[in-house]
């Protein structure tokens, strides 16, 4: 993780400025924070200190059951925000959040704002609508899944997943997510490839024909709409 500082700093707030979703002046408090593919945000079972607000990147949330086994739960893109579940519930469980690409967030502390942010009117009806997206994008995936084909499913979770036009995720956990058997994701996978969409390189694919999978993922999206 870098954090931002000095000149660097100063130029990145300017250009990401988040200014206009706060009563308070917020500049004072806010970090600049930037994480690589791969690196923990926030680790699974401990509260975060911060709120966090995804300007670039992407990243994976995901829980460990009691089995052991680990689910990817969602995904987190720009614009949104990160630990507004433990800002407003002072007992939850927190989700582990790992960038998924370089992620760069806004950040700021509890301990210096939070009581600020519950009272802060104009803040929280901008959580609000987040929220409700949120609750709206997650019951739109259940439903996908029995509406449409692997093909189109597989084809938006790669594009979502994709860092620098290479998918690198693990069979089991896209298996789980996408409610699919092994057999069939490879099934699926082996058909990209032969139709020029993909190219296998060792245990990554290469996206060679990015428009294709737009297609089939926008399919997704035309219908839920």
């Amino acid at each position: 993780m870098e954090i931002y500082k000095g000149e660097k700093k100063r130029l990145y707030l300017e250009r990401h400025s988040i200014a206009n979703q706060f009563s308070f002046e917020i500049e004072e408090f806010l970090e600049v924070r930037e994480y690589k593919r791969d690196e923990w945000i926030i680790r699974e079972g401990r509260r975060p200190d911060f709120l966090f607000y995804v300007t670039e990147g992407k990243a994976k949330i995901y829980v460990t059951h009691q089995n052991g086994k680990v689910s990817l739960l969602n995904f987190i893109n720009a614009h949104d925000y990160i630990g507004e579940m433990e800002l407003l519930n002072d007992v939850y469980y927190t989700k582990g959040v790992q960038a998924a690409t370089k992620t760069v967030c806004l950040v700021l502390p509890f301990s210096q704002c939070r009581t600020r942010l519950l009272e802060d009117a104009k803040f929280l009806r901008e959580l609000t609508k987040f929220l409700s997206i949120k609750a709206t994008l997650m019951a739109a995936k259940y439903s996908q899944s029995l509406a449409f084909p692997l093909e189109n499913r597989l084809a938006d979770f790669i594009i979502q997943t994709a860092d620098n036009g290479v998918y690198r995720e693990k069979h089991v956990i896209v298996c789980d997510y996408l409610g699919v058997s092994y057999r069939h994701l490879l099934h699926v996978l082996t058909q990209f490839c032969e139709k020029g969409y993909l190219q296998k390189e060792g245990r990554t694919y290469k996206i060679k024909e990015q428009y294709a999978l737009y297609e089939l993922a926008e399919a997704i999206k035309n219908k839920s709409m």
